[in-house]
């Protein structure tokens, strides 16, 4: 962020804790005990937490929320370890986006300082390796007596998370394949699906990326609405979505812009 973007810190209103991912009970129960505290300090009038990636309330359900409220200053307060270097810009294009799409007031929105570029957190680091340690008790080997099934899924998404893919908002678009996942039990539906992030793709300025196999289908600029599609028309009826498909050409090819 610029010095003429960067404001002194003051008291917000509503403040959203941005975490990255929590798919179980105790991650969550942590989350809402962090809320809690934070709803307490002076001039917090609301504190709630979202995620970036898995997890829900995911972030477009939050600022979904606070829109709905008439919430008119928010503060996102990033606990992202490591800080990802293009945080800020993923996070600006993503918002910028999904605001293009909305006709409602949205709230001034402002990013706390990332948590590893504070000198507090060195000394809470500290702290944690002077308090009490449990020692691991480490016995030999052992194989699984279980074992474990092969997956019978036939279909695979890769969501790329090279470095464009990240700028343009690759997390948020992994964060909502995954809650659709879940929530359409895709692993189970039609020939089963499986998923996974990867690292580059290739046609980087065709971010953000998707690759669903086994067609090999790259798809572009890939926002949550193709996301819906590309669920409901290739990974659930068999027609990859041609719109926002690019076959291999040999040639240079270069993103096709849609209508907001």
């Amino acid at each position: 962020m610029s010095q003429a973007n960067e404001r002194a810190p003051s008291a917000p209103s509503t403040v959203l804790l941005l975490a990255r991912s929590a798919i179980t009970a105790p991650p969550l129960k942590e989350m809402e005990r962090l809320r809690g505290a934070l709803a307490t300090r002076p001039g917090v009038e609301e504190a709630l937490f979202a995620f970036s990636e898995q997890g829900s309330p995911s972030l477009r359900h939050a600022l979904d929320k606070l829109i709905a409220a008439g919430c008119g200053r928010l503060v996102i307060l990033p606990m992202l370890i490591p800080a990802e270097p293009n945080f800020q810009a993923w996070l600006t294009r993503t918002l910028t986006r999904w605001r293009s799409r909305d006709g409602r007031p949205w709230p001034t929105v402002e990013v706390a300082a990332l948590l590893p570029n504070e000198a507090s957190l060195v000394s809470l680091l500290d702290g944690a390796l002077a308090a009490g340690r449990t020692e691991l008790s480490l016995g030999a080997a052992k194989a699984s007596p279980e074992g474990s099934l092969v997956p019978a899924q036939k279909r695979r998404v890769l969501v790329c998370m090279g470095g464009p893919c990240n700028v343009a908002g690759a997390e948020v678009i992994w964060g909502h394949f995954r809650n659709e996942q879940d929530r359409l039990s895709l692993r189970t539906s039609g020939d089963g699906c499986m998923s996974a992030k990867t690292s580059c793709l290739g046609p980087c300025n065709l971010a953000p990326v998707v690759q669903v196999w086994p067609e090999g289908t790259y798809y572009g600029g890939v926002d949550e609405a193709a996301v819906d599609r590309i669920i409901a028309e290739h990974i659930l009826g068999g027609r990859p979505v041609e719109e926002q498909a690019y076959e291999p050409t040999g040639k240079k090819q270069f993103l096709r812009m849609r209508e907001v």
